[in-house]
């Protein structure tokens, strides 16, 4: 998988995945687990204003709000009983509310969504399929400010060791027609695409979608890239696709926009790529919410202490503190490290090697960055140093030869700069 240039001039060669022959038990389907626990992207809000309580009852695909006229909601995955609301802190200090529920082994299906999602709209689509499994945010598609013109269709994976949306084309072809089907008449976009690896282009062209292949060399899938590479665009600073008109959404939550209205049902599951230890992958399909060490006791799978549970792939993803965090409907896969495959941090100052500045796809001076990230002087590093040009790839972090986490430097200096641009247009 990985091949390092000779005396480290040049970028190192990461391959991502190919996905060839699919066995007919590709995807473990895993039982309803006993809790699930839900995330919604908003701190919590007073409990005498809550609407939803401590003991209420709910069925599954049924609309979740936390207060009368909002238009934020959640999606139950089981039925069973609410066993508590709280706050939820979660990377870089983003505050959700979280609800946990007690699941029933039996579905009892909501019918709300199937009485108006007959016909696929806009307004069903915000107002029901928010959240589809493999789509962070399925709204980004539909924002009427900055309307898309160009819908990409994610049929390869972000991150390496993730099969996610391969499986998805390997398997789901025939869901992968209907979906963009629905999907063109929700956006109204005027091109509609499909990238994959050049393995998987004649299966995706019955997609009735233009098929673009893409080199199967990390990070030549991240959507920067594919603009850039794809479409001739550059993405500006600052700014994301959709902004440029053009939107991301994956082959997962293609196939479940078509089970939606096919089926008349939310979809509630979401397939997970499980890396062990041993680099090994297993896909699964299991309840959205569902806690990663239930899926790790499902697939047997041990873990010890000085272990590393990673949501996402080796690049792109995130270290967890426990296996009690929830699987959301954007997670594409759980990472298992053993404790003597962890390769721990420095705070070895930068030897200046310039290895980061190489591998850097957006060219970023990343040795200069990194030194005002260390002192805190994020505005500076925003405006002399190109902090928001970084794609958030990883390979600065990979190939430092020191080992400083320099991904982690980056993504808190954006997050930090984004507050204070926050704090000043609230002073205007």
């Amino acid at each position: 998988m990985i091949k390092r240039p000779f005396f480290g001039f040049g970028k190192p060669k990461l391959k991502y995945p190919l996905l060839e022959d699919v066995p007919q038990d590709a995807i473990i389907e895993l039982p309803v687990p006993p809790k699930v626990t839900l995330l919604l992207k908003r701190p919590p809000l007073r409990t005498d204003d809550l609407i939803l309580k401590t003991g209420d009852e709910v069925r599954t695909g049924q609309k979740l709000r936390l207060v009368d006229g909002s238009e934020d909601y959640l999606v139950s995955s089981v039925t069973g009983t609410i066993d508590g609301i709280s706050e939820y802190i979660g990377y870089l200090g983003q505050r959700y509310t979280s609800i946990s529920i007690d699941a029933a082994k039996e579905d009892e299906w909501d019918h709300e969504f199937s009485e108006v999602g007959n016909t696929p709209n806009p307004e069903t689509a915000c107002g029901f399929l928010e959240s589809l499994p493999g789509g962070s945010d399925f709204a980004t598609l539909l924002n009427f400010q900055a309307p898309v013109n160009t819908v990409i269709v994610y049929g390869i994976d972000k991150d390496l060791l993730v099969t996610t949306n391969q499986l998805t084309v390997r398997t789901g072809i025939e869901a992968l027609v209907k979906g963009a089907g629905y999907l063109k008449e929700i956006t109204h976009a005027g091109r509609m695409m499909i990238v994959v690896p050049p393995h998987l282009t004649s299966l995706a062209e019955k997609s009735g979608l233009q098929v673009k292949a893409v080199r199967p060399t990390y990070p030549n899938a991240l959507p920067e890239i594919v603009m850039k590479d794809i479409l001739g665009e550059v993405v500006q600073p600052g700014k994301s696709p959709e902004e440029a008109g053009v939107g991301f959404i994956s082959a997962e939550a293609v196939a479940a926009l078509a089970a939606a209205f096919t089926d008349g049902k939310i979809p509630v599951n979401k397939i997970v790529t499980v890396v062990k230890k041993d680099h090994s992958v297993v896909n699964v399909r299991t309840r959205i919410g569902t806690h990663v060490g239930g899926i790790l006791d499902a697939l047997h799978i041990e873990t010890e202490h000085g272990d590393r549970l990673v949501l996402g792939g080796p690049m792109m993803g995130n270290t967890i503190y426990s296996g009690d965090i929830p699987i959301s409907s954007d997670t594409d896969a759980v990472m298992i490290q053993g404790k003597d495959q962890v390769i721990s941090n420095s705070d070895t100052p930068c030897i200046n090697c310039g290895e980061c500045v190489r591998a850097c796809p957006a060219d970023i001076p990343i040795n200069m960055l990194v030194r005002l990230l260390e002192n805190g002087l994020f505005e500076e590093a925003a405006r002399d140093y190109d902090l928001l040009s970084c794609i958030e790839c990883g390979l600065c972090s990979y190939v430092c030869t020191a080992r400083i986490p320099v991904f982690h430097y980056i993504m808190l200096g954006k997050y930090e700069f984004a507050r204070s641009e926050s704090a000043e247009d609230s002073n205007v």
